[in-house]
């Protein structure tokens, strides 16, 4: 038996990336039923086929983070595949760079961009789980939420302000989240990674004017010297989604590369 055996798993941000890796890790852990939401209607179809070759029950649901409504339209389509939902995943998240084009500083960000990465980065995560949690409490499969901070949970980031802000408050959200669910058996704790290659980042790293160096600036704060790959990332996902982490709650914990012990950049 895998460790997600029979489990209902919703993952935001399921697209590509982090969460397509999380969707299809959770599938091979046995996972019963798995909604993928995303903004990217195609890719998402895609990936939600990928995934149901690996024997999941499996749907994509179109989603817009910035939308109450959308969001608990996901939540209900999730609860209905699986007969209930024992995990939610906030894997989905934007970039300052990812939302206007380039780096950007606290004075560059207009009113409205501002609002947007809010909006996806930390009040869709708070929106979702206030529409997971009635069915989270109905669980009996050690439910749990696990959230996608970032090593910009804890340094600054120049070229990406909001983002930096918006994860720092994460990690802070998760917390609350593990001390307001606990008395109805729901955990929470968050992934931090470091500088991952999914395609939201190559995509920079290669719209550079030097790639190679922008892979080695990328790269420059992790001791292990390379780009993480998503997969990794996911592995902490499926963990602390899974009943082996059943004594952990609130706990914020890298998948970095190093950066955080030691925050140098060669």
């Amino acid at each position: 038996m895998g460790r997600l055996e029979g489990r209902s798993i919703l993952i935001t941000g399921a697209a590509q990336g982090m969460g397509k890796a999380i969707a299809m890790r959770a599938a091979r852990e046995g996972a019963a039923a798995i909604t993928l939401a995303d903004i990217q209607a195609e890719k998402g179809q895609i990936s939600a086929r990928e995934v149901a070759e690996l024997g999941a029950r499996t749907r994509f649901v179109l989603t817009d983070l910035r939308s109450k409504e959308a969001i608990c339209d996901m939540v209900a389509e999730a609860a209905d595949l699986g007969g209930g939902l024992d995990v939610l995943v906030n894997n989905a998240g934007i970039t300052d760079d990812g939302l206007t084009g380039g780096p950007q500083t606290l004075d560059s960000l207009t009113e409205e961009q501002w609002d947007d990465l809010m909006d996806i980065n930390v009040k869709a995560m708070w929106r979702a789980a206030r529409a997971a949690v009635p069915w989270l409490r109905k669980s009996e499969r050690n439910p749990a939420i696990v959230n996608a901070a970032s090593v910009a949970s804890t340094f600054a980031y120049p070229g990406i302000p909001g983002y930096s802000v918006a994860k720092g408050a994460v990690s802070m959200l998760t917390q609350m989240m593990a001390a307001d669910y606990a008395p109805f058996g729901i955990r929470c704790n968050a992934y931090a990674p470091g500088a991952i290659a999914t395609p939201m980042l190559m995509h920079s790293i290669e719209s550079a004017e030097d790639p190679a160096e922008m892979t080695r600036l990328t790269s420059g704060p992790h001791l292990i010297k390379r780009l993480g790959d998503p997969d990794e990332a996911a592995t902490l996902a499926c963990f602390l989604a899974s009943a082996e982490a059943s004594f952990m709650t609130g706990a914020i914990i890298r998948v970095d590369g190093g950066t955080a012990a030691w925050r140098g950049n060669s």
